[in-house]
């Protein structure tokens, strides 16, 4: 039984024609044909066709344009090929973050002496780091041909800066290697040059994996999409009190929600599981990677 969606209308004009609906699809590169598609003369789809989004949006009512900077052009193409070849899979989750508060509130003075905030995005890119090292497939590159696992033995985290001009992702180099005093100061760094414009390109390559923190606009959960050559990516979004029930007895928890988009290819529900399970722990019991 063929899998081609078309009326029996359709179906009936195709044979009356000669057409073959399953030669047709493949030369069209879609499933659902109509009366009009059984043209020899109707265009072929090629991968990444946008002739249907050529439209005169101004016989419609009033419109102005705006260029897209050089930045925001190059994250399309990129964002656009990546949704399009990898077989992406999110995985949502939530950590406590009642002890990680604690922390950022104990040291808040030293903070101060530092000159360094302490944020909670510096305990994200540490646990993210320590995760990196425990599951080694996603710390890894898939080559182009899809052959190849190419095993990374340093940790970089990419840290997504929306700026005016565009999407940019400096690099944090050997996050692993350094503390959170360290981290904060460096995450502070990049986004303030990110703003500026001043990141070098060297700056913005070769991550392990990338964080992407909406916490400071808002939402619940969303789908990153995976940075290639990177194998995942972890969202972040605004932290929420949830409701836990200590025996009989409710007790409200802030909890950060969380999203790891992961490549189907090489990562599978199992692995983004305990991946998560792992990064959750580490957020929740922050002590575990201080020490």
């Amino acid at each position: 039984m063929s899998d081609i969606i078309a009326s029996p209308s359709t179906r009936r004009m195709a044979l009356e024609k000669g057409v073959d609906l399953d030669t047709r699809a493949r030369e069209l590169g879609r499933s659902t044909l109509g009366p009009e598609d059984l043209d020899p003369s109707a265009p072929a789809a090629a991968a990444g066709d946008t002739r249907f989004w050529d439209v005169d949006h101004a016989a419609h009512g009033p419109v102005r344009e705006e260029s897209m900077g050089r930045f925001a052009q190059v994250a399309a193409r990129n964002l656009g090929a990546a949704n399009a070849l990898i077989p992406q899979v999110t995985h949502h989750d939530r950590a406590g973050l009642t002890a990680i508060e604690g922390l950022r509130k104990a040291w808040r003075s030293e903070a101060r002496a530092r000159g360094v905030k302490l944020t909670a995005l510096a305990f994200h890119v540490m646990a993210l780091a320590r995760c990196l090292r425990a599951h080694p497939r996603f710390n890894a590159s898939l080559t182009p041909d899809g052959k190849t696992l190419v095993l990374k033995e340093y940790v970089h985290v990419g840290i997504a800066v929306d700026t005016p001009h565009g999407l940019m992702v400096p690099v944090i180099r050997y996050a692993d290697h350094k503390g959170l005093w360290d981290l904060s100061a460096e995450i502070a760094d990049l986004a303030t040059r990110a703003q500026a414009r001043k990141i070098a390109p060297d700056e913005m390559g070769g991550a392990s994996m990338t964080i992407s923190n909406l916490g400071g606009i808002g939402g619940t959960a969303f789908t990153p999409i995976v940075n290639p050559p990177e194998l995942a990516i972890l969202g972040i979004t605004r932290t929420e009190i949830v409701t836990v029930w200590d025996g009989d007895t409710p007790r409200p928890v802030p909890m950060v929600p969380l999203d790891l988009s992961y490549d189907h290819r090489v990562i599978n529900g199992a692995d983004a599981a305990r991946f998560m399970a792992r990064y959750a722990q580490l957020i929740a019991e922050p002590g575990r990677m201080i020490v």
